[in-house]
């Protein structure tokens, strides 16, 4: 069941999405609260698993990491095993940064980063091929990012 938050709770939450470093005294006057009841209210966000983690968001292409994938999966079987041993296997690949289980006409979707496209074709090869319950992949390529949302919309 989703939390119910009221409108002090989504402006914490915006604030914090745009800049989880800011401090204690920063959001409380950017929700237009004083600072006691601004960090309890984030305390009690955190304890109930609202906010789920503060991360760095890095900046792919100067860690040379400059080429984003999205690979279509399809699995030999649909059963239960098939799934399970995918994911185990996936989520051990850096280079995998989102798995997503599809209805459709694919099974998975991969998010892959690399350095290049020749990395990423080794790594499909070396590693994707090679999963057991994988028959193929489908590779799709950006051509160019319009929007790389984090934010939710509260």
């Amino acid at each position: 069941m989703p939390e119910t938050l009221d409108a002090i709770d989504r402006r914490i939450l915006r604030a914090l999405q745009r800049n989880g470093r800011m401090s204690n005294v920063e959001l409380a006057n950017a929700v237009g609260l004083s600072p006691s009841p601004c960090l309890r209210r984030v305390k009690l966000l955190e304890e109930k698993g609202v906010i789920d983690q503060y991360v760095a968001v890095l900046n792919g292409p100067k860690l040379g990491l400059g080429l984003t994938v999205f690979a279509r999966i399809w699995f030999k079987t649909q059963h239960a095993e098939t799934t399970n041993q995918f994911a185990e296997t996936v989520r051990n690949y850096p280079e995998v940064i989102e798995c997503y289980l599809t209805t459709g006409e694919c099974d998975a979707i991969l998010r892959v980063v690399t350095t290049d496209l020749h990395a990423y074709w080794r790594f499909q090869s070396d590693h994707l091929m090679r999963i057991p319950s994988v028959q193929s992949v489908k590779t799709d390529v950006p051509m160019e990012t319009i929007k790389a949302g984090r934010e939710l919309p509260v």
